[in-house]
């Protein structure tokens, strides 16, 4: 799988799709990898060359001590998409990963052509809840926690009927690196990205899940009527709407991407 070096990081990421081909990066989950993405990439690289990567402190992408800041993991987007030689990209983020757009959509905007934000806030959860967490994964580790991971994840009529995706995510969880988990569990507890919306210029989709208990539909309201041109799609999901979801949440984001519904 290829790696490459990008500022302090060796970073993890594949890449799909048509040379020539517009790009889109897709930045996933606090505590998922590049493959959270995989129903996605097939259709999306139908018409756009897809790069996805892992999160540092994620996957396989290098763990260096933490905490983190939402500026540290937005520049290390840039860093990755510096390192090929590539000026600007559509982006696509959930909850973490939508974190990282909204701060790449107000301080780079050079760099953004259309941004989607998926299942995310301007400020996600309090700061007692995110210190909680870290002090439980570095106590002990990725499985003390996990058996609530598929209860914020997936909804119960998921979880019944897609045992196996919804193992597959708890194995991806409990696989992170402890120190990159509270990391960047660090900076989302340090993030409030309000301030910086109404700088937001490239078109965005909002993306919520009408049963997501970590960031509810009405998070992603806000954000819709925050963000300068952005519309507001929901779908019958929990918060990885991209996997519970899958064939509605791509249909939304390949149209968006594509223009459909411009004025």
């Amino acid at each position: 799988m290829p790696m490459i070096e990008a500022g302090d990081l060796r970073v993890r990421y594949e890449r799909a799709g048509p040379e020539g081909a517009p790009w889109v990066v897709l930045s996933h989950s606090l505590g998922m990898d590049l493959s959270m993405w995989d129903e996605q990439v097939g259709p999306l690289a139908v018409s756009f060359h897809v790069l996805r990567h892992d999160t540092r402190g994620h996957g396989r992408t290098t763990v260096t001590p933490g905490p983190y800041s939402l500026e540290q993991l937005a520049r290390d987007v840039l860093g990755l998409m510096d390192g090929l030689g590539l000026r600007r990209a559509h982006f696509c983020g959930l909850s973490l990963g939508g974190q990282i757009g909204m701060w790449l959509g107000a301080h780079a905007p050079e760099r953004i052509e259309r941004l989607v934000l998926c299942n995310t806030g301007a400020r996600i959860g309090t700061a007692e809840r995110w210190d909680e967490r870290i002090a439980a994964v570095r106590q002990g580790g990725m499985a003390s926690i996990g058996s609530s991971v598929p209860e914020r994840w997936f909804s119960p009529e998921f979880r019944a009927s897609s045992p196996g995706i919804v193992e597959n995510a708890r194995a991806v969880f409990e696989a992170t690196p402890p120190e990159g988990y509270a990391g960047c569990c660090a900076a989302i507890r340090d993030a409030d990205l309000h301030p910086g919306l109404a700088a937001i210029r490239s078109p965005t989709l909002v993306i919520a899940g009408s049963q997501d208990p970590a960031t509810p539909p009405a998070d992603g309201r806000c954000l819709a009527a925050a963000i300068p041109n952005a519309r507001y799609h929901e779908l019958q999901a929990s918060h990885l709407s991209c996997l519970e979801a899958a064939d509605g949440f791509t249909s939304a984001l390949a149209g968006f991407l594509s223009g459909q519904g411009d004025a």
